[in-house]
């Protein structure tokens, strides 16, 4: 699910582990300053209200993004990881079943599966688009099999009706994570509204981040909405009195408040980054780097909305290295596939088991994709991978990252 982030700073940006870095790799603090007077109103309208824990402002909130993905509910709760665990728990995921998802993803899409006591069941993914390979599904599928968990990895929506197709001729539910993804669509349809779930993460970091924590799962179904809203809130629909074991997994309305705030912006945002990315792919091009750099890929009929721009390349450490000396951030999504993580140990998966995740791991690299990037920014980038790279064929020079 949602993606591992660099640790975040004082100021609100997330810097790589070095110091005195030229630019962060995501600037919150640009973000914050170009909507401050709206955030601080709100802020201080739940502050005067009082009603610090779901209320008006939340239901508000999830509304407006029922509206946005077009959905018929939305529900939210502290964190898209809670999105997941209650999504499976929806559907009496536990000890004895199966979940088939991705190993090329954040810690958290198999976590919530393994911390229900199911069994997480990795199918790999397609190198070129690194989410979960429609072909690999028959195969993984066993008679504990409860459901489908693909992922929409960095705002590139998953291959759905393949996905879908499968589920539904084995009668399995999909749930959607799509934690990296708000806004993405796929055939013209929003990544979230396809399975029977979808699953949203509003960390700082996301498109759409909060000023903390924060998740929506969003449905067709008005059943799995109202199960959704019980289990959200100790499995209580009325004071003192629990109907099944939930969780407590509410939205604070600050929260709220800010992301409604943020959400009348996420369109321009979201250009905004799809215009860095195609200036990424315009510069790189004019260096001549087509062969050398694997830009992501765009499927048909999906629009990708870039919640990181993640290039592949051999030498990606020396690379990383010399950028960093250069004051360039850039960030690992991800370093570990999932199935060798040693959480994940009594699996008993073994290297080699899923080689397309276990070569995009060493060798992606994310560059700086935020709306406020600046043109400047994305040449100096550019022009000093360039740089290593007729540096690094010249036989008399080389670059080690552990210099």
């Amino acid at each position: 699910m949602s993606s591992s982030t660099p640790a975040a700073t004082a100021s609100g940006s997330y810097l790589p582990t070095r110091k005195h870095a030229s630019f962060p790799f995501l600037d919150l603090r640009a973000q914050f300053e170009s909507i401050r007077e709206d955030i601080l109103l709100a802020v201080t309208r739940v502050l005067e209200s009082q009603q610090l824990i779901l209320g008006p402002e939340v239901t508000a909130f999830e509304n407006e993004i029922a509206d946005l993905l077009a959905c018929k509910f939305a529900v939210s709760c502290a964190s898209g990881s809670d999105a997941l665990l209650l999504a499976l728990m929806v559907y009496g995921i536990g000890p004895g079943d199966e979940v088939i998802t991705t190993p090329f993803t954040f810690f958290a899409t198999a976590g919530c599966i393994a911390r229900l006591g199911a069994r997480p069941v990795f199918v790999d993914i397609h190198p070129l688009t690194y989410n979960l390979d429609p072909g690999g599904l028959e195969a993984a599928i066993t008679p504990r099999t409860r459901a489908i968990l693909p992922v929409h990895l960095f705002g590139l929506p998953a291959e759905m009706a393949s996905i879908l197709e499968i589920a539904q001729r084995r009668d399995l539910p999909v749930i959607e994570d799509a934690a990296q993804a708000i806004g993405a669509t796929y055939r013209d349809r929003h990544v979230g509204t396809w399975g029977q779930v979808g699953c949203f993460s509003f960390f700082p970091s996301k498109n759409l981040g909060g000023a903390g924590d924060g998740g929506m799962l969003t449905t067709n179904d008005a059943q799995v909405a109202d199960q959704l809203r019980l289990l959200r809130q100790h499995g209580s629909r009325e004071k003192y009195r629990y109907e099944v074991l939930g969780v407590n997994s509410r939205l604070d309305a600050l929260q709220a408040s800010i992301l409604r705030v943020k959400l009348k912006h996420l369109p321009e945002w979201t250009a905004s980054r799809q215009r860095n990315a195609d200036r990424y792919r315009s510069l790189l091009a004019d260096h001549g780097l087509g062969d050398t750099i694997v830009v992501p890929r765009v499927s048909d009929g999906c629009l990708h909305v870039y919640n990181q721009f993640v290039v592949r390349m051999p030498h990606r450490e020396e690379l990383r290295f010399y950028l960093r000396q250069r004051g360039i951030p850039t960030e690992i999504y991800y370093p570990v596939p999932l199935h060798l993580q040693p959480a994940f140990r009594s699996l008993a998966y073994c290297e080699g088991d899923f080689p397309a995740a276990e070569q995009a791991c060493s060798e992606v690299l994310a560059l700086p994709i935020y709306p406020e990037l600046t043109e400047a920014q994305q040449r100096l980038i550019v022009d000093t991978i360039a740089e290593f790279i007729r540096a690094a064929d010249h036989p008399s020079r080389s670059f080690h990252a552990n210099d």
